[in-house]
């Protein structure tokens, strides 16, 4: 299968992690993998991105853009087949040396990997380790999903260090809520064993170079040795010459696939790689022409594989130079304002400090990264130009308290969600966006009610994800949807919007609202006491749709506007999805 783009369809993770992600529906519905595969056996090069290690990039082996490969069954094999596989490859088609391998131990009501340590033992693999839930229990991703016990093969790099190369993970459960809540042990009622077990692998490329090439980290591997040789010979930090390599190469396929830079989401997770690079202009003198050329060489590395480089070469390289523009003008306002910092130490103002040098105080610091873009690395320079210090640890304090905050005042703002708020159905940055969303998601309780009307009571939600430009809504459905059928969902919708209908909440029990028989979505676990949104006629009283829903909505339907379906699509085995907006 070719790889998914590294915008997934799970709304609960913001980019793609891992090559099962595409995969993930048909580990619990295993036979849809013969209609749409053919089989219930795939191969996938599946361009991955991870921001969980950002902080370790520069080390041997962590990057954030990598290429995993892997191979996934549902049902087709399980862990003798997949244990020998990996094995035959890794010790006969590479010829490489196995150091050791790992088992899970057994723990939250999972009993310890026995039979993979036979399957190692009769293949003569002796050094057996075993693990815990913490390191060899993979998954669930996102909001929950597919889990299971793993095994790793161990092989050593160039510097004789042991390095993880190949994860074999044993999809033998269903977990219905997050990793987190697995790990803090609440698990008892949602951990349930899949009737079909399946198997998913990853092993990253780059480190199977370092292994095979027998080099000392992955940046010393061919992938990466040329992309480094462009940057100048005056950067003698080895670490930074890593970063900025790593960084760039995960720009270009971030933009291929669409991903553009902005304050939310995926789109902030580039800003802030592509920020880390540019802040190395300033504190390392770098041309960014050099920079430039690296994008063009990354696209020259990849672009025979991965066309959509080449074919996208010139916005590639027009969205690097207009961030570049943008973040020299953030540069140029927060340097004005550091100055003024600077100027109330030397006229005498307090500051955090001690009798023989003055600290720049966390807060501060936090005002110039949040507010003008400024890197703590840009910070930490102009302090030491000044003659100042940067207090980093209370700097970190204040990140995690605004953190912290926002998360909060996001559940307020929304009244909380439950599952679809955690993994971001409604997306918001300011007050305008906040009245576009709340219209966009009572357009979606009208789209669903329609979708019933025309497509039949087999329709229920299977997702939803909205932002200020579209609503995004996955359903249950065996076909594609006509254009005729497509236009009549449309025409309802307007039509029940012109009707200016009333959308009035109600608090009820759990149990009286189920039996109001409005809608809900099946996998989230709700309280006891939830909200019923009805959307009706005020003087019949005839409802056009009930769900149960946390809210923000339209007071009437007619606030709304023009209701515009952009798209009809296939997001999953027996899993159509709709991209709208509202005008």
């Amino acid at each position: 299968m070719p790889s998914s783009s590294l915008i997934p369809n799970d709304p609960s993770v913001l980019l793609t992690t891992a090559g099962m992600q595409q995969f993930k529906p048909y580990y619990s519905n295993p036979t849809a993998a013969d209609t749409d595969f053919g089989s219930r056996n795939t191969v996938s090069i599946q361009k991955s991105f991870r921001t969980s290690d950002i902080e370790e990039v520069g080390d041997e082996r962590h990057l954030t853009f990598f290429e995993m490969l892997g191979n996934f069954s549902f049902g087709g094999y399980f862990k003798k087949e997949a244990i020998a596989y990996a094995h035959e490859f890794i010790t006969k088609e590479m010829g490489l040396e196995i150091s050791y391998v790992t088992i899970f131990t057994g723990s939250h009501g999972v009993p310890k990997d026995e039979e993979s340590r036979s399957i190692w033992q009769l293949l003569g693999v002796t050094k057996i380790e075993e693990q815990g839930m913490e390191d060899v229990f993979w998954g669930p991703t996102g909001s929950g999903g597919p889990c299971g016990p793993t095994t790793e093969i161990y092989c050593k790099n160039g510097a004789g260090q042991d390095i993880e190369v190949w994860n074999i993970v044993f999809n033998q459960y269903m977990f219905s809520g997050s990793r987190e809540e697995l790990l803090g042990g609440n698990y008892k009622k949602k951990l349930e064993k899949l009737e079909i077990p399946g198997v998913d692998t990853g092993m990253g490329l780059e480190r199977l170079a370092m292994i095979s090439q027998k080099t000392k980290t992955v940046f010393d591997t061919d992938a990466f040795k040329s992309l480094i040789g462009i940057l100048p010979t005056t950067i003698n930090s080895e670490t930074h010459k890593r970063i900025i390599v790593d960084h760039i190469r995960g720009s270009v396929f971030l933009l291929a696939d669409g991903v553009r830079p902005s304050n939310k989401e995926a789109g902030y997770i580039f800003r802030r790689i592509l920020r880390r690079v540019l802040a190395y202009e300033r504190t390392q003198s770098i041309s960014p022409q050099v920079f430039e050329s690296i994008f063009l060489k990354v696209i020259d590395l990849y672009g025979d594989f991965y066309i959509e480089l080449r074919s996208k070469k010139n916005t590639i390289l027009n969205e690097f130079w207009m961030e570049r523009e943008k973040f020299s003008e953030a540069i140029k306002q927060g340097i004005k304002h550091f100055n003024v910092y600077a100027r109330r130490k030397r006229e005498g103002e307090s500051f955090v400090g001690r009798d023989d040098v003055v600290i720049l105080s966390g807060k501060n610091t936090f005002d110039l990264y949040q507010n003008y873009g400024l890197s703590i690395d840009i910070i930490q320079e102009l302090a030491e130009e000044r003659g100042l210090k940067v207090d980093r640890d209370s700097f970190h304090e204040e990140f995690k308290k605004h953190q912290e905050i926002s998360h909060a005042g996001q559940e307020k703002k929304f009244g909380g969600h439950g599952l679809l708020l955690d993994t971001g159905e409604l997306k918001a940055g300011n007050e305008e966006e906040l009245k576009k969303v709340t219209r966009l998601h009572t357009a979606t309780h009208l789209l669903q009610a329609a979708l019933r009307k025309v497509l039949g009571e087999e329709v229920h939600q299977m997702g939803s994800d909205i932002t200020p430009e579209r609503t995004r809504f996955d359903f249950s459905f065996p076909r594609k949807v006509t254009p005729d059928e497509l236009k009549e969902v449309e025409k309802i919708v307007n039509e029940a919007i012109e009707y200016n209908y009333v959308m009035e909440a109600k608090k009820m029990p759990y149990e009286e609202a189920t039996k109001t028989g409005a809608l809900y979505f099946f996998k989230e676990k709700y309280p006891e006491e939830v909200n019923v949104y009805s959307v009706y006629d005020s003087e019949s009283g005839e409802v056009f749709s009930r769900e149960f829903c946390g809210g923000p909505h339209v007071s009437h339907t007619g606030e709304i506007g023009l209701f515009k379906i952009l798209k009809e699509e296939a997001s999953s085995a027996g899993v159509r999805r709709i991209r709208a907006t509202v005008q």
